[in-house]
């Protein structure tokens, strides 16, 4: 099964590189951050950039501005938006949760099966979005910013 055909859901991949991306755009000085510039801050391909970045604007996390100081920017504060916000935006499809029905069959059994395998994603997506409830991208960001060797200060992006 390859992730990236789920119809409906984005690679897992998208979640980490939109949470480095809102990581960096949360940090004080940076006012805009043109896609160009993420990637290579991210060592991510431009244009999977580009598209998870939409996706984060079309669900109201960042917003666009146009011109020489054009880019990305987050619509509100980093310390409001949580995890389980961004995971739902982008409709990130659970390899695991998709995998697993898809093993059943359509006899009898493999429908019983389909069904108590449903039922079992579904309750592990509510506990997925509870814990990435808890946390907020300004959250993230600090404890960034705290780590050592692979900090945004390696990357020439200070904080406050």
């Amino acid at each position: 099964m390859n992730p990236e055909k789920c119809v409906g859901s984005h690679h897992p991949k998208w979640f980490g590189l939109a949470l480095q991306a809102l990581v960096i755009l949360s940090k004080d000085r940076v006012q805009t951050c043109p896609s160009a510039e993420l990637a290579v801050l991210l060592q991510s391909e431009a244009t999977l950039l580009r598209r998870i970045l939409a996706t984060l604007v079309k669900g109201g996390i960042l917003e666009t501005r146009e011109g020489r100081d054009g880019g990305y920017r987050l619509r509100r504060d980093p310390f409001e938006i949580t995890l389980a916000e961004v995971y739902t935006v982008l409709q990130v499809g659970d390899p695991l949760s998709f995998g697993i029905k898809e093993t059943t069959g359509t006899h009898t059994f493999g429908k019983e099966m389909k069904a108590i395998f449903c039922e079992l994603t579904a309750e592990m997506d509510r506990s997925l979005l509870e814990v990435l409830g808890r946390y907020t991208v300004g959250q993230i960001a600090e404890r960034a910013h705290d780590c050592k060797g692979s900090s945004l200060a390696s990357l020439g992006i200070s904080g406050s």
